[in-house]
């Protein structure tokens, strides 16, 4: 690749008038470097112990050495492999973010956000100690190697979410390190307690998922009131390989199409139905790599039962309200010869359903706080960001409302992906973006929201001072005036 060539995105940049804001890019940590960062917080024997335990959170590490026929067995999923382009300069600017600073021009972007790619792992390790180590180690690591070129990158911290304490502790460290954003764990895989007490070897393979807002297993609320109190906008970016039917033994590409949407859809309804944006209003809720249609039809969705069973509405199905006498008369006139001698009986039947009726869980709503359907139109068009990568078609889902209730825009906001697979080249990444335009899928206008003002929008909810000190501070501040 010719490194002195004027990119198609440098070019499609200069065009544009504006900035563009790369909400989610990836850098590929040096496995010898964050070892020796993990030594120094856990110690030699934490060192050794890192690889089986690291490799042991999403795949078994014996795969690449079992046979098809134990494969098969075991029903060990397939792991991701060639995960990064072979394309020197490229793996290199993932890996050097002095390289990355550089070049951030030829790629058409002006300011990058950049996510961890060990982390997307390291957060779900189950060895508490571990996993503790990891995030510190990791946060350590990025703090110092990204922290000269904090103009034009910031990168994101770490945070597991296996207890409020923990996701707590580890944002207060990392905010004091000068970290400003946060990858927080979507979910956390946590044991059955019936199968963990009678079934312990089984253990390990069944598992129930927590996203944090509805039927957690802990209060969440001090973490986001900790967001709140440190100007931290949580942003949700786990992987949902295993999940379901992703569970291929031959077959990466079956487990990745989807994984990240999977996981982006199940924390934020779990929030929503938790209650958790009615609680922290000032809060605004990322979610990255997903794209923008999981989010249309959940948006869709919700708004749908809200209107068919919300608290008063789910009343037009309580069997109290059937007419019993009626019933066994209709059985009677139009029922089979096999139903009519037992007319009454049948129609009493409806009484069991009522006796297993918990008045306390008809409204299962309440918890959400949402008490209209504006009131789920606000929360997904104020307070929901939804992270697009730029060869995403279906990105225009967030622009167009096609017809969805209140005709309302979802905010969605570009992230290049850069250091991962999907980049074969990084001097195209905002020539797939301004395809979108190209191909009438979205307005200039609305490329501009998508690249740079729905990101400021997102980055300053919580924090006024983001772009502080930054390349594009002076462009934020225009439209911040003019906001």
């Amino acid at each position: 690749m010719d490194a002195k060539k004027e990119s198609q995105s440098a070019k499609i940049r200069a065009r544009l008038g504006h900035p563009v804001i790369d909400s989610d890019g990836h850098s590929i940590e040096s496995i010898p470097v964050f070892l020796e960062y993990l030594k120094s917080v856990g110690g030699a024997g934490l060192v050794e112990k890192f690889r089986t335990v690291f490799y042991d959170t999403i795949i078994d590490p014996r795969w690449t050495s079992f046979s098809n026929e134990e494969r098969r067995y075991q029903r060990g999923m397939k792991p991701v492999w060639w995960a990064n382009a072979a394309n020197t300069r490229d793996l290199a600017t993932a890996v050097l973010p002095k390289l990355m600073h550089e070049r951030l021009g030829e790629l058409g972007l002006d300011f990058s956000v950049v996510y961890p790619t060990i982390g997307l792992a390291t957060i779900a390790i189950e060895d508490a100690e571990m996993r503790q180590a990891c995030a510190r180690a990791i946060n350590t690591m990025k703090a110092d190697l990204f922290g000269e070129f904090s103009d034009r990158l910031t990168a994101a911290a770490t945070i597991p979410m296996h207890t409020p304490e923990e996701a707590i502790a580890e944002l207060e460290f990392a905010v004091k390190l000068g970290l400003k954003t946060a990858m927080v764990a979507s979910y956390v895989r946590r044991p059955i307690p019936r199968v963990a007490r009678e079934f312990p070897e089984a253990a390990r393979y069944t598992y129930w998922m927590d996203t944090f807002g509805l039927d957690s297993e802990y209060d969440y609320d001090p973490f986001w009131a900790k967001c709140v109190e440190l100007g931290i906008a949580p942003t949700f970016h786990s992987v949902g390989y295993g999940w379901g039917s992703r569970r291929s033994i031959s077959n990466y590409i079956y487990n990745h199409i989807g994984n990240f949407a999977a996981s982006a859809e199940a924390v934020c309804k779990s929030l929503f139905m938790g209650g958790v944006p009615m609680r922290f209003p000032r809060l605004r809720f990322g979610f990255l790599e997903g794209g923008a249609a999981w989010a249309r039809i959940l948006y869709c969705e919700l708004i749908s039962h809200w209107e068919k069973r919300n608290g008063k509405s789910v009343q037009n199905y309580n069997p109290a309200n059937i007419d019993r006498k009626m019933m066994a008369d209709l059985i009677r006139r139009y029922g089979a010869k096999s139903m009519t001698a037992d007319a009454e009986q049948i129609a009493a039947s409806i009484d069991s359903i009522v006796a297993n009726t918990d008045p306390a869980q008809i409204d299962e709503w309440a918890q959400s706080g949402v008490r209209s359907a504006e009131d789920i139109r606000d929360i997904f068009t104020e307070r929901f960001y939804f992270g697009c990568e730029g060869d995403d078609p279906l990105t225009m889902m967030a622009f167009r409302p096609m017809g969805t209730r209140f005709n309302s825009r979802l905010r969605a906001f570009y992230g290049s992906d850069i250091g991962h697979w999907d980049v074969p080249d990084m001097r195209l990444i905002l020539d797939e973006a301004y395809e979108l335009v190209e191909h009438g899928l979205m307005t200039s206008d609305e490329l501009r929201d998508f690249v740079f003002a729905t990101p400021v929008q997102f980055w300053t909810s919580t924090n006024p001072d983001f772009f502080k000190g930054t390349a594009v501070e002076a462009e934020v501040n225009r439209i911040a005036k003019a906001a």
